[in-house]
């Protein structure tokens, strides 16, 4: 399973380049706001910031919500870097621009996506990713990691490429169960990669290694 990080935090990133399991990076306006990267040039130029330190896909999402308009961000975004995925949301002119794109060869994400028909089209629409948000799901009462197994055995029935973004993960159990239902990447902040690494008895362990290591030397 992949693992990118869902977030516009330059240091964050780098952190989780420097783990050495960094696969890629998703942001949204959001993440960005909350950066306080504001401005159209400002947006792009942190784009390339972000691909300047990860070797994978940087999922760069339009605002437009019409598909000349995506088609313009998009094109436009696809141009910033290679590494660039452009990132659409699931309405009915999302999934026709993100058919035009994957016709160009250019990668594709579509995001805010909450059920296994919207999945479905997605796929049938050629996309790169498709990002079904298990989190938001989990909020309101609703099973995302089913939404999960039912996506994996469409794409499986069918043979799609389209990889499953699980998206929204909140925390390093996400992850197990992602992992575990064969979701092919996940995204989310900073803690649920690095939360993995901890374990009680790997603490106490090592403390005791230490320990008898110095009472020998």
């Amino acid at each position: 399973m992949k693992f990118f990080i869902d977030t516009a935090n330059l240091n964050d990133i780098a952190e989780a380049e420097a783990l050495g399991v960094l696969d890629g990076v998703t942001t949204n306006p959001s993440l960005m706001a909350k950066e306080g990267i504001t401005g159209a040039e400002n947006i792009l130029n942190h784009y390339k910031k972000i691909c300047d330190i990860v070797a994978g896909d940087v999922s760069a999402e339009v605002i437009a919500t019409d598909y000349d308009g995506m088609i313009e961000q998009g094109t436009e975004l696809a141009a910033l870097h290679p590494q660039i995925v452009v990132k659409l949301p699931m309405i009915a002119d999302g999934v026709k621009a993100c058919k035009y794109f994957s016709d160009k060869g250019i990668k594709t994400n579509v995001t805010l996506v909450f059920s296994a028909g919207q999945a479905l089209l997605a796929a049938k629409a050629g996309a790169t990713y498709v990002s079904p948000f298990l989190g938001r799901l989990d909020d309101i009462s609703t099973d995302g990691l089913h939404l999960i197994k039912e996506i994996r055995q469409i794409y499986d029935n069918y043979g799609f490429k389209t990889q499953i973004l699980a998206a929204s993960v909140r925390n390093t159990m996400h992850v197990i169960n992602c992992a575990k239902l064969g979701s092919d990447v996940m995204t989310g902040p900073l803690s649920s990669i690095t939360g993995l690494l901890k374990h009680p008895l790997t603490d106490s362990g090592l403390a005791k290694f230490l320990e008898d290591y110095k009472k020998g030397n």
